[in-house]
């Protein structure tokens, strides 16, 4: 992809670093910046950090808060983030550069679509996070993966996840990770649309093997809907040669049949969730060829 001169979102949130929202850890305990916990320390090991403290900042000014929070003159820092903030949080990096570019070129495409149809195009929010992290839907962590929150209106990314994709799954790529920001960006598509409440609503009295046949009917048309934006994004002459395949080749390796393969050795079709690979593919494909979203009804016969 060539996101080089294109438009940064400013629906990030990046929370990489921090933990969860809050202190995780013992009772009564507090931090410091840098996250080291002060309320398990006894009254003489403070009085000790307190007169090292003061002996290197007098002597040697040495600032040892200021080493350990990573502010500027600390050196502390990731080999590609250009600023750190108190918390550790990377600012300013390729990652977040590339992430909110994606969004924002996600942001371009339906808004414009929604405007075609006399609506309006709400952002979505989307969080990045390291290890885990507190959404309206329950607790993010990497082995959730990415998804998106109807109920905060947010997507939630664990950057480590592409790392993932292109060491465990072999599917790297910055078009593959596009695709994924995009489906889920996919699923806030149709919670503007009104279908994702409709089958939460629904899945209640259905049973599981129903909720799961239905759920891969809702993930096949965020596919779909991703497939739509990669449509616009080749429109504006932002993909280059081979970013379509690293993008099906995403769909192939994330595919449920591909998944329990190699997790488990063997495949239970009832318990899909998401699509086949060849499904996925196939949904991917549809929406980047006709770029519509009339043809991304996956609710109305085989799929």
């Amino acid at each position: 992809m060539d996101l080089n001169g294109r438009r940064e979102s400013d629906n990030i949130e990046d929370v990489r670093g921090q933990s969860g929202g809050g202190p995780i850890g013992r009772g009564g305990g507090f931090n410091i910046p840098g996250g080291i916990p002060l309320g398990g320390f006894s009254f003489r090991t403070i009085i000790i950090f307190a007169v090292i403290y003061f002996v290197l900042k007098l002597f040697f000014g040495v600032d040892l808060l200021q080493i350990l929070s990573g502010e500027p003159g600390g050196q502390v820092g990731s080999s590609y983030s250009q600023s750190q903030s108190s918390n550790g949080t990377a600012q300013n990096d390729d990652m977040k550069r590339f992430v909110s570019q994606v969004l924002a070129d996600t942001e371009d495409t339906w808004t414009g679509i929604f405007e075609s149809m006399g609506k309006t195009y709400e952002r979505p929010k989307l969080v990045m996070y390291s290890g885990q992290w507190r959404s309206a839907c329950g607790e993010a962590n990497s082995a959730v993966g990415p998804f998106y929150c109807p109920s905060d209106h947010k997507v939630y990314l664990d950057t480590d996840f592409f790392r993932e994709m292109q060491q465990k799954f072999k599917a790297g790529g910055d078009f593959a990770d596009a695709y994924v920001i995009a489906h889920e960006v996919g699923h806030h598509v149709q919670n503007l649309l009104g279908i994702l409440p409709k089958f939460n609503q629904a899945r209640a009295k259905m049973s599981e093997t129903q909720a799961n046949a239905m759920s891969v009917r809702v993930e096949l048309q965020a596919d779909c809907f991703a497939g739509i934006w990669g449509k616009f994004t080749q429109q504006k002459g932002i993909l280059q040669s081979g970013d379509l395949e690293e993008a099906l080749n995403a769909a192939h390796q994330i595919g449920d049949d591909a998944l329990q393969k190699q997790g488990q050795g063997y495949v239970v079709p009832d318990s899909f969730t998401h699509g086949s690979s060849a499904q996925r593919m196939k949904w991917f494909q549809r929406g980047f060829d006709t770029g519509k979203l009339s043809a991304c009804d996956t609710f109305s016969g085989a799929i």
